[in-house]
Parts: structure tokens; sequence; C-alpha cells
């Protein structure tokens, strides 16, 4: 029988050539990729499908905050680097290795999981719902009216061209201000900042740019990293901007950053990597039609695991009281709750009152980050009323006007 279990520290070049095969990736690891991979051994949380010797599946899990509706965080464990060997497929590894990890998470008392799924049908079956989206867009620079010769924003705030180590000392406390104002988004560790600027290395890489938006007192207001293709078409430059990521703590600051990148010499195009599906990029330019979708998908999945905790660290701007049937089909979170709300605060309990909304704890999780509506849930099948009005009264409770967003991939 195929063994799983937590991989050791000598077994990390195993791990990583079948992490490469699963990923469609030269199979053998490169000694640096090794070595970027190692800051990410932690026992216990990178774990393993082992046929002898050679491992034919893998899994890594790390601790995580995520931004609930309100700005509260709350404990995750990460989920990333899941594959299994072409040869040992549908043979429950992936279930097995799940299995294991989410019943740590549980013990340790993490709050719910997290990862970016690559196949939708794959991790529902485990309690996880597509709790955020995505959108991307291409902007037609030539088309979207904006000057041209823009030399930089007005109000003694100015735009400059930054190296990585800037990065790495101003990036982590903007991107803590802007990912506390927006619900989905996770924090990000040093690694993240070192892998983003180079200095660790998972894959090939290409230097960017790097751009501040500096505000008049001199702060550090927003990032942008991108890079630039060299396309001509005859003797004419059509060169295209990509950006990596870009942030942004004031709509000053992202509207002077987008500006930037369509007033660079050359570029025709701009590509604006994952945004929030209520991002302001399109609105921004005078002809919002030069902005074209180019891909809309979900993007974060959430896996709850402790339904009182989930419930009472987001905030409501509704009024009311709702109980919940959680069904939890892997026996971690389910149950009768009783979900008791104002602006005040919310107090969330089991109980033995009658359910008025029966669900799956895949679907409390699309809902628990107010980008879903039940009533749409409803109409789908997807959630069961005993009492009639109560998907409307979740949407009350649990809806909110602005969309959360995980800027990050994992």
């Amino acid at each position: 029988m195929t063994d799983v279990r937590p991989v050791t520290e000598a077994e990390l070049s195993d791990w990583h050539r079948a992490l490469n095969t699963g990923f469609l990736r030269p199979p053998t690891p490169t000694p640096e990729q090794l070595e970027a991979r190692r800051p990410q051994f932690e026992p216990g949380r990178l774990l393993g499908a082992f046929d002898g010797d050679r491992c034919v599946a893998t899994f890594r899990s790390f601790a995580q905050e995520i931004t609930a509706v309100g700005g509260a965080t709350v404990p995750a464990d990460a989920i990333s680097n899941v594959t299994v060997s072409p040869t040992h497929r549908r043979r429950g590894l992936l279930t097995r290795m799940m299995s294991l990890d989410l019943a740590a998470a549980k013990d340790r008392g993490d709050v719910v999981a997290t990862l970016i799924a690559a196949e939708y049908p794959i991790y529902g079956r485990y309690g996880f719902g597509p709790a955020t989206w995505t959108t991307e867009w291409t902007v037609d620079v030539p088309r979207a009216g904006l000057d041209p010769r823009w030399s930089g924003p007005a109000d003694g705030a100015r735009i400059d061209l930054v190296d990585a180590a800037e990065v790495r000392k101003a990036g982590p406390e903007l991107h803590e201000r802007v990912r506390r104002a927006r619900p989905g988004a996770v924090s990000r560790d040093d690694l993240w900042w070192q892998a983003s600027t180079g200095v660790v290395r998972f894959n090939d890489w290409t230097e960017p740019y790097y751009v501040a938006y500096r505000s008049a007192s001199g702060d550090v207001e927003g990032l942008v990293s991108y890079q630039a293709d060299d396309a001509w078409h005859g003797n004419q430059p059509q060169n295209t901007a990509d950006v990596n990521w870009l942030i942004a703590s004031t709509p000053a600051a992202e509207r002077a950053l987008w500006h930037y990148l369509c007033s660079i010499d050359w570029i025709t195009k701009v590509k604006s990597g994952p945004r929030a599906p209520d991002d302001l990029l399109p609105l921004l330019l005078p002809d919002p039609r030069a902005a074209r979708v180019t891909t809309h998908s979900d993007w974060l999945w959430v896996r709850i695991l402790d339904v009182v905790r989930a419930l009472e660290a987001r905030t409501y701007d509704g009024t009311g009281t709702l109980v919940l049937e959680v069904v939890d089909r892997q026996g971690l979170a389910g149950g009768r709750f009783r979900l008791a709300a104002s602006p005040a605060g919310a107090s969330c309990t089991p109980t033995n009152d009658d359910a008025e909304l029966v669900l799956d704890i895949a679907e409390l999780a699309t809902l628990w980050l107010g980008d879903e509506s039940a009533a749409r849930l409803l109409a789908l099948g997807r959630v069961r009323e005993v009492r009639e009005g109560a998907a409307q009264m979740a949407d009350a409770l649990l809806h909110t006007p602005g969309r959360p967003w995980c800027p990050d991939l994992f």
C-alpha cells in the first residue's frame, strides 16, 4: 500500500521531483530550486505519498492569516503544492493527505483552510467553496483616452522607479495596510517578498521594473511590479506591459500607477494581472471600454473549520437572527448554529432550535466573505430553506457591497 506521511528534510529532493512531475516541469529539481524550497520545510506540514522509495504525490500547508469582513484576521491553514503523479491517480492519495492536514489544522485552532484551485471540480468534496473571484483586463492604451504626455501626479505626490531592496523595505508595511482593508486578502511572509524580488528563485527569473507612488508627505502609498516585452510591427513598437502585482492604499495612488503604466513610451497594451472583480481600473480610464476583460474566474477557495469563530470574526451591516444547519461530510465543523448579528457585533452559538436554512459547509464558505448570495444558491438548489425567507435574511446579514479579493497566488 502506498504510504502517506510527513516528508523528512532528507527526502526533499524526491518530493520536489514529484512536485515538478505533477506540474509538468522538468522533473529533476535544480540546486537553486532545492535551496529556495528549504525555508518552506516545516516538519509535519510537508506531506508525501511514497510507493516504495519514490514520492508519487505532494502536499504542503503553512500558516496564514486571512482578513474577514470588517478587517479582523483569523488564522488559516494555507494549502499549496498539491500533486499526484500520473502513475498513481484515482487511488485516494489526495483524500488521505487532505484528511491528515485538515485534522491537524483543526487541532491547531485554525479557523479556515485556504487554497487556489487549479481545477474547479476537485476541492468541493473536501468542504472548500470558491469565496473570491478575480478579473484580468487588457488595456488598449491608445484608446484609453489618458494623456500620454503625463509626467506625474499633482499635489506634491510623485512616482519613482525603485529597486528591489526598497520594495522589500516598504512593501510589507504597505501590504499590511492594504490587506486589512480587503476581505479575502492574506498575509505575506518575508519569503514572499524575497521570491517576488529575486532573492529566492523557485523558477526562472526575469527582473521586473518596480515603481513607487509617494504621497506629498513622502509615504509610500502604492507599489507596482511589471515587465515589458519587445514586440515590433514593421518599424513601429507595439509593446505590452505585464503587471505582476499592484498594491495601493489610496485611490490616488492606484490612479497614478495605472496612468504611469499607460504613459510609458512604446507601450500600447497593459495587462493588469489578477485584480478584484470590482476593481477601479476600467472606470479610471476616460474610455472604460479600452479595458477588455481577458480572464474572470474563481480564485481563493475557503474551507471553514470553526463555524462559530468564523461567523463571530466578521462584521455585519444588517440586524437579525438565523438558525443554520451546516452539513459537513468530513465531520470537522458541522452542526446547528444560531447566528445573532447586528452592526454592534455578533454571536454564534450551537443550538437545538429548528433549522431555518440548511447548507453544506462549502456553501457557507462561499457566503462567509460576503461575495455570494444565498438567494442565488437557493435558486440553484444548493441551499434549502426550512423557513421561507431564510435565504433573504442570510443575504441581509452576510452579503457585502464591496467584493472580497485575494491578490495572492500560493
